[in-house]
């Protein structure tokens, strides 16, 4: 009865050691476990559910990876685990064609999970980055059905055009903010648990993997923050049937 999450893959087709890493975790952690939930950013970027369409066809690698990865999940469900795949914000555009081919489900962010016998809050977390006014003025726009819609009605190639802009204009972005700017408001971070009544609060987004002791209304609280994968080296947050979840990083071999 082991549950498993991790997020902030960034699977993409210039980081073959992270494919390789997440595919044999997957055979090696997580086969068999009862669940598997994907906290955001499982893809660096995601244009929407045809690029499944695209195969061979696409020169960037991307149709090919998302398929290799969707069938990879798939064997992993219908050995008996369920997927949960939570949006982020680089792969907001994933959809439910891909969740089917991965036998996976979409998870709303935020939800209410029960994990270990107790209620847990998860997110993503990159709307907990309140002080990034400019990135939640961006967050609004792109989660916004009518947004979604326009740009899955372009052309595939501008698209791709798109994504590789905006994944530019971040990168430029983040570096002139400050470090504290592209955390979590601490305020925010109370006010949500207090909303959803938890005292356990599991997310990624920030690449700053710990586990945060607050209070919530009064009782001890804790916030578990998943970290991003890089070659060799994998975050994850291991809970058992009854229990404190577990948060350790995860070696694999490279290629």
């Amino acid at each position: 009865m082991t549950t498993l999450l991790i997020s902030d893959l960034h699977l993409h087709p210039g980081a073959p050691q992270v494919t390789e890493g997440f595919l044999h975790w997957l055979d090696e952690r997580a086969r068999g476990c009862e669940a598997l939930y994907i906290l955001g950013d499982f893809f660096e970027a995601w244009i929407g559910d045809d690029l499944l369409d695209l195969g061979e066809q696409d020169p960037t690698g991307n149709a090919a990876l998302a398929a290799r990865i969707a069938a990879a999940l798939k064997r992993l469900a219908d050995g008996g685990t369920a997927i949960h795949l939570m949006h982020g914000n680089r792969d907001f555009l994933l959809g439910e064609r891909f969740a089917a081919a991965a036998g996976a489900s979409l998870l709303p962010d935020p939800s209410v999970v029960t994990l270990g016998g107790k209620r847990v809050l998860l997110m993503h977390g990159d709307s907990l980055c309140t002080r990034d006014e400019a990135y939640q003025a961006f967050r609004a726009q792109a989660r916004h059905p009518l947004w979604q819609e326009q740009v899955l009605s372009m052309p595939i190639q501008e698209r791709i055009a798109l994504a590789r802009q905006l994944r530019e204009q971040s990168g430029e972005a983040n570096s002139n903010k400050a470090e504290d700017i592209m955390d979590v408001t601490p305020d925010e971070v109370v006010k949500v648990m207090a909303e959803h009544g938890v005292t356990t609060l599991i997310h990624g987004h920030t690449h700053r993997p710990a586990v945060h002791e607050l209070e919530v209304d009064g009782q001890p609280a804790k916030r578990y923050v998943l970290g991003d994968w890089q070659p060799g080296k994998g975050w994850e947050i291991l809970v058992e049937e009854v229990g404190e979840p577990t948060l350790q990083a995860v070696y694999y071999p490279q290629a």
